[in-house]
């Protein structure tokens, strides 16, 4: 499985009282390459999971790659930071709706069903989504 990496996710792969820890499980074994992802998520996941080393684990074991630099996609980040103003999105959100536009065969990997089902890609596309079913 190819995909896009989002802080939720990690966090409930590496926390284990994690409401969405065994879906996370469940999804990790299906990954066949690493996931890409932005130093944005990898800090959002550092600070929840309060655990710098678990964070780079996931880059060492191959769980996750960065694949993101933000110098690169300032205007883009900028334009969709203005289009979703009204949901206060955060920078790893931006960076993973941008990371989909490059990389449109990933889907982003995510608990945060809500914002994701309201962001757009390529500003009208649905971004393809693994999340766990609603409770």
């Amino acid at each position: 499985m190819k995909g896009i990496a989002d802080t939720g996710f990690l966090v409930a792969f590496a926390n284990r009282r994690d409401r969405h820890h065994d879906w996370a499980v469940s999804v990790a074994r299906q990954v066949t390459e690493p996931l890409l992802t932005c130093e944005a998520v990898l800090a959002e996941a550092t600070f929840h999971l309060q655990d710098a080393s678990l964070v780079l684990a996931m880059i060492r074991e191959g769980l996750v790659e960065l694949a993101f630099d933000c110098n690169d996609h300032l205007p883009q980040l900028r334009a969709l930071a203005e289009k979703y103003r009204d949901r206060r999105p955060d920078l790893a959100d931006l960076c993973l709706v941008r990371l989909s536009e490059l990389h449109p065969n990933h889907a982003v990997i995510t608990v945060d069903r809500d914002d994701f089902r309201v962001y757009r890609r390529n500003k009208r596309e649905v971004i393809p989504l693994i999340s766990p079913q609603a409770a």
